[in-house]
């Protein structure tokens, strides 16, 4: 083989090497990106899946009169556990409300007395949720205190020289006794008919009355002001507290991280201790 023809050989042979050696780094170039893209593909859902949006704003609770003391319990603990979100209550009369929420006022959250009262409000499509039972309550005569007038069961109320007040028949409180009147079938005349359970309860704290049918968690929420009497017919009129969230709820995400709070174990513990019954299965 002459010089020249051994020198096109090596040079030929090099430019193989090269090409070789080129083609690899590629392959490995291409795969260093592949499993970069992998990599970041797979972790950006992770973070983004773990992190969740701060709460922040205010949360409006339109709540019937006998959760006052409860949900202002769990307002201030929902703002201790959500720094920058405040909860605003207006605690009444469940039909009140309900007419209130048909009638276009701004509320991010409903509970209500009844199932009655909560169905003016899912009837007019106002609820973006179904509402759910989260507690129920129980009625009882609330008498002064020390109980002067030996009131023993529903049936002394209809003494006659006793004034006893009682909810409106509208109001889910009224709507109970009257139940609880009829399933131990009594007449009853009051000297008025209130608006909420927590204005019937007044007039005796007053002593404008004697008595008054309310519930038990309103006798416990006033301590020594009066005194409770349980009658057995309270049992034929207990009620179911449906919440829901509300159509166009300004603070839609606060607001079901609010009942959430509510149905929670944590806040079930709060109402049970305001003397609530845990609902039904």
């Amino acid at each position: 083989m002459t010089r020249s023809a051994r020198r096109t050989r090596r040079t030929t042979r090099s430019l193989q090497v090269a090409g070789v050696s080129a083609a690899a780094l590629l392959a490995l170039s291409a795969c260093s990106s592949s499993d970069d893209a992998s990599s970041d593909s797979s972790s950006t859902p992770k973070s983004s899946a773990s992190s969740s949006p701060k709460l922040t704003g205010t949360v409006t609770v339109f709540a019937a009169a006998s959760l006052k003391e409860s949900f202002t319990s769990l307002g201030k603990e929902f703002e201790q556990a959500h720094p920058g979100t405040k909860v605003t209550f207006n605690f009444g009369g469940s039909d009140t409300l309900a007419a209130s929420i048909t009638g276009g006022a701004p509320a991010d959250v409903f509970a209500a007395a009844s199932p009655k009262t909560m169905a003016i409000v899912t009837d007019k499509k106002d609820a973006a949720t179904t509402p759910a039972t989260f507690v129920r309550n129980q009625l009882e005569i609330a008498t002064l205190p020390g109980n002067p007038d030996k009131v023993s069961s529903l049936k002394d109320l209809t003494k006659s020289d006793l004034k006893v007040v009682l909810c409106d028949k509208t109001v889910p409180c009224g709507a109970a006794a009257q139940k609880a009147l009829d399933a131990g079938h009594l007449k009853l005349t009051p000297v008025s008919y209130e608006q909420d359970v927590k204005s019937a309860l007044t007039k005796v704290e007053l002593k404008e009355a004697d008595a008054a049918v309310v519930y038990k968690t309103d006798v416990k929420a006033a301590g020594d002001k009066v005194e409770g009497v349980e009658f057995p017919e309270s049992a034929d009129a207990v009620n179911d507290y449906p919440i829901a969230l509300l159509k166009d709820a300004p603070n839609a995400e606060a607001a079901k991280a609010f009942i959430a709070l509510v149905q929670s174990p944590e806040g079930q513990k709060v109402l049970t201790a305001a003397g609530f019954l845990k609902p039904t299965a």
